[in-house]
Parts: structure tokens; sequence; C-alpha cells
């Protein structure tokens, strides 16, 4: 690790024999410090766009701007949390011919047996894991498409997203490839879709609220 490791370090000392899934917790340290050192390379590149946007007095939206590049960030840790995880890396992982009888193509029967486990963990982090993860492509994606059709922009965005980190787990042999991710990944970027416009909807009815009142003034 490039960043956390001396982070990483205390907390498996601390926590490292109290908790059964520990890996887990090394995957998202891992993954959270490789998303960290390439989210660098892009800042410098945004950095560099904005700067020539200024020098043209262009105008730069702060607000967008947060909002984008925490959604790059997202996109980046995503990528590493489901594809390039533990000893694999963008430069390492190699193409590998395998059959398609591999992918578990039927819907829900691998997240039923997961049930049949010694213990739920591994049923509740693939349902609820695989939607929560996707939220913020739905909340943030919304945030960022343009108005026109922007609903089923974001939920196309998320669906292609979904797959195409299905279809690099396949490839790469760096995950299992499953009919059941590509739903429950569509699912939680529906949720962050109606998040976004539940937070929408409060903001233009505070906004609206404080203009009734500053008319009444």
């Amino acid at each position: 690790m490039f960043f956390l490791q001396s982070l990483f370090d205390l907390t498996e000392n601390l926590l490292g024999d109290s908790i059964n899934h520990f890996p887990l917790i090394e995957l998202i340290f891992y993954s959270l410090d490789q998303a960290l050192f390439y989210f660098i390379f892009w800042a410098i590149g945004r950095s560099l766009y904005l700067f020539i946007r200024k020098k043209k007095q262009l105008p730069i939206k702060i607000r967008r701007e947060v909002i984008l590049n925490l959604f790059v960030f997202y996109l980046i840790l995503l990528i590493h949390l489901t594809v390039f995880r533990e000893e694999n890396s963008i430069g390492n992982v190699a193409v590998t011919l395998r059959s398609l009888d591999q992918i578990n193509w039927t819907p829900f029967v691998h997240t039923f047996k997961l049930t049949q486990g010694v213990t739920l963990f591994d049923y509740y982090y693939n349902l609820y894991g695989n939607i929560l993860w996707f939220i913020p492509m739905g909340f943030g994606a919304a945030y960022l498409t343009t108005k026109r059709h922007y609903f089923f922009k974001t939920l196309l965005l998320g669906s292609v997203v979904s797959f195409s980190i299905e279809t690099m787990q396949f490839l790469f042999h760096t995950g299992v490839a499953d009919i059941d991710d590509l739903i429950f990944n569509t699912i939680g970027t529906l949720v962050g879709l109606i998040l976004f416009e539940a937070c929408q909807w409060m903001f233009y009815k505070v906004k609206g609220i404080k203009k009734k009142k500053n008319q009444l003034r």
C-alpha cells in the first residue's frame, strides 16, 4: 500500500483477531489505497483543465466539480473492489479464455445457495453489498447527467458499468461473473436515482418556501 499501510497495520493489530471476515476489511483498505493512487492522476489532469478554463474566463461550477471528483473516485474504488483486488492490478492481469458455462446465467440460483452456508454473511454481502455499492452510481450519475432523459440514462449507465465489471471479472479471472450481480447493481442504481429525486424535491421545496417568505417581507 502507498498511503494506508500504517493505518491498516494498526487496524489489524486491534481488530484482526476479533473480526471473522477481516479479509473484507483488508480488501477495502487495499482498494481505497489504490483508488487514492490513481485518483491523483485524475486530479492533476482535472486541475490543469480547470486552470485553462479559468485563464479563458470560462465559468466553473464548484458544486458540480466536487460531485464529479467524488464520483470519479467512487468509480475507481468500485473497479478495485470488484476487479483489480488483492494481488491483481491493471499491470499484471491477463485475459484468460474460459468456457461461458462458468458464468452464472440463471437468476438467484447462486444467491439462494449462499443461504445454505454455515453463516449468512456471504448471502447478505452478495445481496445488500451489490445494491449498496451502486447507490452512489445512481445518485452521482443522475446529478451529472443532462436533464433530458436523465432517469433512463442513469439506469443504463449503472447497467453498463455492472456488465463491464462482470465481463472483466470473467476475462481476467478475478471474480465470478453472475447475472445476480447485474440485477442487484441495477437495483442499487435505481435506489440511488430515487434518493436523488427525493433530495431534489426537498431542495426545491425548501427553496420555494424561502422564496415565499421573502415575498411576504
